[in-house]
């Protein structure tokens, strides 16, 4: 089957160790399902994998994309689920220290077939095309669990957004325009805030800039680059959620601020197959839909990389069999 995969580790250079081609048809072991894919969306996720972060050296070669939409043999439009758990493992499946994702330990979803846990794979509304269910597994997933899990926000709260176009971002946009809270998004050029503003947000600033009030949410995706201004722009017992860190790992942590006005920062990753199930029933019923910067062919996959490792994005970039 085709695919597009990971050969070998490349820390410096990711996309020398992409590779577009023929990879061996996978095998359905008992309790999987075999899926024809129809979408999958490119995530931070993949350029690490490249990268050789969060994955042995042995795991190689490794087909890329964490979440993805596709067919089961009887007909069955579904949605995956990344997380996949230990089978012993209860409870909330982001907390299984045994956890993994699709790209980790089991082969992804850039290919004509990927092979997942019965239960990870849910059912498609009718009303998301395969490009739009393709995006809800991973970044989606992750911006509703910061959102209404992680932050304790309630509507009419102000949540500022940092960075305009990515994937989470635009998905934290949308979900909490549709939430009813007060949407603030800062970006580091005019059209990565025009697009912020169009999917919903009330105002929308320039990467660092004064916000005329603090607000009661941030939601931190970029890290290192904007961690300072996040801190300063809470107001008092605020909250600050954080589920990446693509600008670096290790900002100062503020400590006297964190006390002083007794802020929390919670840590946040991806989410769990109930609240995926949530994420799409919400999806359906406020009629909001993923924003796709860019749709390609599974052939054109190296163009999507460069463009994410370039950060060119103005919404998620999925690709399609």
């Amino acid at each position: 089957m085709f695919a597009v995969y990971a050969s070998a580790p490349s820390p410096d250079d990711p996309l020398a160790a992409l590779t577009l081609g023929e990879r061996p048809e996978p095998e359905v072991p008992a309790g999987f399902v075999a899926v024809a894919v129809k979408a999958a969306s490119l995530n931070m996720h993949d350029l690490w994998t490249l990268r050789g972060v969060g994955i042995k050296a042995e795991q190689f070669p490794m087909t890329l994309g964490c979440d993805g939409a596709g067919v089961l043999a009887d007909g069955t439009e579904v949605v995956l689920h990344s997380v996949i758990s230990d089978p012993a493992w209860s409870g909330d499946e982001t907390l299984d220290p045994r956890r993994t994702l699709l790209t980790e330990k089991y082969q992804g979803t850039f290919a004509d077939t990927v092979v997942v846990p019965a239960r990870n794979a849910l059912p498609k509304p009718a009303g998301l095309t395969f490009g739009e269910a393709a995006c809800m597994g991973t970044a989606w997933l992750t911006a509703y669990r910061m959102l209404f899990v992680k932050s304790e926000l309630r509507p009419g709260q102000t949540m500022l957004v940092q960075g305009a176009s990515g994937g989470v971002s635009t998905a934290l946009v949308e979900l909490g325009r549709a939430a009813g809270m007060r949407v603030w998004v800062t970006g580091r050029t005019e059209q990565k805030r025009a697009l912020a503003a169009e999917l919903g947000a009330h105002q929308t600033f320039e990467s660092g800039a004064r916000l005329p009030e603090r607000v009661d949410a941030v939601f931190e995706t970029v890290g290192k680059a904007t961690w300072q201004h996040s801190m300063r722009a809470l107001k008092p017992g605020g909250v600050l959620v954080v589920s990446g860190s693509t600008s670096g790992p290790d900002p100062s942590a503020d400590l006297q601020r964190l006390f002083f006005l007794q802020l929390r920062v919670v840590g946040s990753t991806m989410g769990t197959r109930e609240e995926l199930t949530d994420l799409l029933r919400f999806c359906d019923l406020a009629g909001i839909r993923p924003r796709i910067g860019a749709e390609l062919p599974l052939e054109r996959a190296r163009e999507g990389f460069e463009q994410m490792l370039a950060g060119d994005t103005a919404g998620k970039i999925v690709f399609t069999r």
